[in-house]
């Protein structure tokens, strides 16, 4: 039956529009599922460097010092047989809480470590020129405090730092003090996105030291992501030429790479490095109270604008908090200091971790496609940083002489 002039049969116009919605139904079924059907980024390896074959089961977490001068102190709940090298982990300026880093304290922990997290700052109340010689004085009396404790047992011959943003130029800061004898010189600096540092006295951040004093000996790692990368990029590059006493050899220059391959997506940003963790939590792990003050004492303290959070570090501590553990937790970062202590505590150089394929490798995602490696190279000597002089042009025809000929006879055959 027909409804008119000028309208087709209804079963006529429902088998149309079915027709033509079918394919646009499928391709919104499509466009909709992937991540459901998406490779998945790879988990934390089974052993090894960065894996879970973790020799304690608990970790101790406690504190030494006080509320406002205090360091917050992990281990094995074991009684090692030997010494236990000792990680001092440096956070970024605002990020005053061990449970923002928690799951990869969690790790160093476990895996046979002596962890210290020194407060060295007061939110509001303590100034980023103070920093340097805060946290060394807190790093000073927790060794102190733990060096006969038989189950912190803290090797000062196996020292490494782990800096993150401001946490980096801080570090170096500290290895270039060693000399003093507060703080023991460190075998490795690990430093990831480095920043926060200060040109002049009046300007807001780290002011650094004469890094020149750095240990020959140390091994130097800077490391940024891909995603904000270029301030992290110029921090790194000033602080590996400011340490001139340590050779080219032991310095690396890293890169972490986000990648979109899978779902859910890896991304390295600043805030990467973060791993929340909630037992880690510092409202957790209760800080003596500080002693009452003596009424007579005159206080001293004056409030200046830089104790202040700026916009960024506000911002970065917030993505902290909220920051996942992935891929690049494993093996970005874990593993790649696991393995660099292990050659800086045995005393090979940047070279012998170039050589390892293993350094680099970043695993594959569940379909078998490879997450995106990170670079690594060593930076340039000095007299190295000019470029070579420009060759010649290289030539269109670089077919040997001898066949040009016989090239040119090929084209006139094929025009005639």
């Amino acid at each position: 039956m027909t409804l008119g002039p000028y309208l087709p049969d209804c079963s006529e116009f429902e088998t149309t529009m079915r027709r033509f919605l079918l394919p646009v139904l499928l391709l919104g079924a499509t466009l909709a599922a992937p991540p459901a059907r998406a490779a998945t980024p790879p988990q934390q390896p089974e052993q090894g460097p960065g894996g879970r074959d973790y020799p304690s089961a608990d970790v101790v977490k406690r504190a030494v010092g006080t509320a406002s001068a205090g360091t917050f102190v992990f281990h094995g709940n074991d009684t090692p047989a030997r010494p236990r090298p000792v990680v001092v982990f440096l956070h970024s300026w605002g990020a005053v809480n061990p449970g923002l880093y928690g799951g990869w304290i969690d790790h160093l922990a476990r895996k046979g470590n002596l962890v210290l997290f020194p407060r060295f700052q007061e939110v509001n109340r303590s100034r980023p020129a103070d920093a340097s010689n805060l946290a060394e004085t807190l790093i000073e009396s927790a060794l102190a405090a733990l060096a006969d404790d038989p189950k912190a047992r803290p090797d000062r011959g196996r020292v490494a730092f782990i800096g993150h943003s401001a946490g980096v130029p801080l570090a170096l800061n500290l290895a270039a003090g060693a000399a003093s004898g507060k703080v023991p010189a460190p075998k490795l600096v690990f430093g990831l996105m480095a920043g926060g540092i200060a040109s002049n006295e009046k300007e807001r951040g780290i002011l650094l030291r004469d890094l020149s004093a750095v240990d020959p000996g140390t091994l130097i790692i800077t490391m940024s992501g891909d995603r904000d990368y270029l301030p992290a990029d110029r921090a790194s590059r000033l602080l590996l030429q400011q340490a001139s006493a340590v050779p080219a050899t032991r310095k690396l220059f890293m890169r972490a790479s986000s990648d979109d391959h899978g779902f859910p997506a890896l991304t390295a940003t600043l805030a990467s490095p973060g791993s929340v963790k909630a037992d880690y939590d510092a409202a957790a792990i209760k800080l003596p109270p500080d002693p009452p003050r003596d009424p007579k004492q005159k206080n001293t303290w004056r409030w200046s604008a830089d104790m202040a959070l700026s916009g960024p570090q506000t911002i970065l501590t917030q993505q902290l908090g909220t920051n996942v553990t992935d891929a690049l937790d494993y093996l970005a970062y874990w593993k790649t200091f696991d393995i660099a202590a292990e050659a800086a505590f045995a005393g090979r150089d940047a070279a012998a971790l170039l050589r390892d394929p293993k350094f680099v490798d970043m695993g594959t995602w569940s379909d078998g496609w490879p997450v995106k490696r990170l670079s690594a190279q060593m930076p340039k000597v000095e007299g190295q940083e000019k470029k070579d002089e420009p060759g010649p042009r290289r030539r269109l025809n670089m077919a040997p002489a001898e066949n040009r000929q016989g090239l040119s006879d090929f084209i006139d055959r094929l025009r005639s």
